[in-house]
This record gives structure tokens, sequence and C-alpha cells, in this order.
């Protein structure tokens, strides 16, 4: 457990500390834009995998029984919030966390103005139910906080930035997904970014219902329904 709780921390401080404005500025100023990204995109994925490794690697302590509803809820929570992380990423968002510049905000972002962080707090939560042990309660519950608590961080930063027009755009484009459409403040629309987002997020759902959840994680999805 101690090796999972290490790697989390690391998890957290590579998203936290890069985070802060100076870091990433002196950062970028330094390294480049594309290579600071590509750069810490590699790092983040080597410690994804340094946590997931620890966490498979820590003993199994049943917190609930399983259950098929639960099975259910991960096959729709999981590919909803790797579409929402994959958009918010591909889409231009001057209100988050995204690899494209620009002021007019993606298709996603009419959704929400912080898909990214919703997209692993539905994945997280998804995983967490399912799996029902101490260690997805740990890892999984401790993302999902993780992106919860960065939904007010990105606010904050966004509302200093944007400055005397923040009240009226974050009106415009609320927190809560889907908060502007049933208010009428936001229309559902598709861009190139979010057509591209549906069809890798299909892609990676087929492949890994397909084997390759089981190939990675030694858990497959289908055979949770059985419980």
């Amino acid at each position: 457990m101690s090796q999972l709780f290490m790697a989390l921390a690391a998890f957290l401080a590579l998203h936290s500390i890069p985070a802060l404005p100076p870091v990433r500025a002196g950062a970028i100023a330094l390294l480049g834009r594309r290579t600071y990204l590509g750069l810490y995109s590699l790092v983040s994925v080597v410690v994804l995998a340094w946590l997931f490794h620890a966490a498979l690697n820590t003993d199994y302590i049943e917190l609930w029984a399983p259950a098929d509803w639960q099975a259910i809820l991960t096959l729709v929570l999981a590919p909803l919030g790797v579409l929402l992380v994959t958009a918010g990423l591909l889409s231009t968002n001057p209100f988050s966390i995204s690899f494209r510049h620009g002021d007019e905000p993606g298709a996603i972002v009419e959704i929400t103005r912080h898909p990214v962080q919703w997209g692993f707090t539905l994945w997280s939560l998804g995983h967490l139910v399912v799996n029902g042990d101490l260690r997805s309660l740990v890892l999984f519950g401790g993302l999902g906080l993780f992106s919860v608590a960065g939904l007010f961080i990105l606010d904050r930063r966004a509302r200093r930035r944007i400055g005397p027009g923040w009240p009226a755009l974050a009106a415009r484009y609320p927190m809560t997904p889907l908060a502007g459409l049933f208010k009428g403040k936001a229309r559902l629309r598709i861009d190139a970014p979010l057509a591209l987002s549906l069809a890798i997020t299909a892609a990676i759902t087929i492949w890994l219902l397909m084997g390759g959840h089981a190939a990675l994680f030694g858990a497959d999805p289908i055979t949770a329904l059985s419980y």
C-alpha cells in the first residue's frame, strides 16, 4: 500500500506543481511550448503507469460486494469520461485545460467549461463503484477528489485571467454539465474536435471491451456483468 500512496502522491504533484502559473511559464520559456507539452505528457504517462502498477500489486481488500448495476454504471460513465477528456484536450477552451490555444470555445465547452476535469471525475467514479476494494478507493477516490478540486482551482484562475468579463462568460458556459443546455444558454453542436473525439472514444471502448482492458489490467468489463 505504501508504494500506491507514493505513486499517487507523485501523480498529484506532477499535475499540481507544473500547473502553477510561474512554474508553467518558466518551463515553457525555457523549453518552448511544444517541447514542454511533449515532455510533460511523456512523464505523465510514465507516472500514470507506475500508479496503476502499484495499485495492481497492492493486496485486494474488499469493501463492498460486486453487483450487475455497478458494472452497467461503469460501462456508461467510463466511455463518457474518456469522451469528455479527449474532446476537452482537443478543443479550444479559454477557461480550462486544453492542448489548443484560442478564444473561441469548442463545442464540448457548450456542455461544460471544464470537460477534462469532469471526464476524469466520471471515469474515476465509474471504476470506484465497480471495484469496491480498498486499493481502488485510494486510487480512483484520490483521482476523483483531485479532479473535483481542479474544477474550482481552474475557475479561480480563469476568473483572475479574464477579469470583468468573467460573470457573463461563466453564465454562458456553466461548470455543471448540461446546465447551459437546460437553461437555453447553450446549444448542442458537433465540431471537428468533438467528432474526432467521438470516433476515438468509440475505438478505445471497443478495443477495451474486446480484450484490451483484460490484457492491460487483468479484468474483463464484460464478465463483471455476470455478478
